[in-house]
């Protein structure tokens, strides 16, 4: 009979979404995820309670939020260490370096040749076990993590960054030569614009494996602040709440993270078919 109350809300709300999905506007697509995540979230929290579910195995959104709420400072002080100093900055420079990597080897049919083997080979590599060599050479601090965003990212932007700037067909590049353009005017006026959509492509993609790769890294070895710190010491206490805490933290920030790269590049790539209404 416990089981009653759960199956009535899921039917419930499963029959609201599903008529609310017959009618295609702004409000209804803004509602019905909306309505499917508050469901989550109030069965989650009833299965707990009525099953008496220890909070060590699964804590209640209840207990989640109470935790959020009570270390605000905590988990600021954890976000600014992880996601702004090591994930954004090895993300920036990670991203940078491909994309100069890539422009260079547009240039040299022997760098293709030679370094996208190698860029594949090190993209290979496990970050558990590249993690702890670069904590080695560059310290317990951010410098460390975002050495480790740098490996995670290089790869993905720069083979999108490649096949970017390898997508003008050869009646487009004749068209410049005709205009007297040298590479880095063709360059610049043509194939760096039609290689953004396969740029944001790989900027999209590592948005989260920059957060995993600062995260991780910090499993193994950290000053007493950061995500990945805060989540194996309090594994350590049994204190799940916070560590579901820290979890949905990481989320909304990559969630973010991911729109706001989203954004720009509505911004930027408003005349590719992609992003045309």
């Amino acid at each position: 009979m416990t089981a009653l109350p759960i199956f009535a809300i899921w039917l419930g709300a499963w029959g609201l979404n599903v008529w609310l999905s017959r009618v295609d506007t702004q409000a209804t697509r803004i509602l019905v995820p909306l309505i499917f995540g508050a469901t989550i979230l109030i069965l989650w929290e009833m299965i707990v309670r009525i099953y008496n579910v220890p909070s060590v195995i699964l804590p209640a959104p209840s207990q989640i939020w109470a935790s959020l709420a009570g270390n605000t400072g905590l988990l600021w002080r954890d976000f600014v260490q992880t996601i702004l100093k090591g994930a954004l900055t090895g993300w920036v420079i990670g991203a940078l370096a491909a994309v100069a990597t890539a422009i260079a080897i547009d240039r040299s049919p022997f760098l293709q040749r030679g370094l996208l083997p190698i860029g594949n080979f090190v993209a290979a590599l496990p970050i558990v076990g590249i993690a702890p060599i670069l904590v080695m050479w560059f310290g317990f601090d951010w410098q460390s993590k975002a050495a480790v965003v740098v490996v995670m990212v290089f790869f993905p932007i720069l083979v999108n960054m490649v096949a970017g700037l390898a997508a003008t067909d050869a009646l487009q590049r004749d068209q410049m030569a005709t205009w007297s353009a040298g590479y880095w005017q063709s360059l610049l006026k043509l194939r760096l614009p039609a290689a953004l959509p396969f740029l944001f492509n790989g900027l999209k993609i590592t948005t989260t494996l920059a957060l995993i790769g600062a995260i991780v890294a910090e499993f193994f070895g950290s000053p007493t602040v950061g995500m990945g710190f805060r989540i194996s010491a309090a594994v350590g206490q049994l204190d799940m709440p916070l560590v579901w805490a820290e979890i949905v933290v990481a989320a909304l920030a990559g969630t973010a993270f991911y729109g706001i790269v989203a954004l720009i590049e509505r911004r930027l790539t408003f005349w590719h078919p992609s992003q045309r209404q």
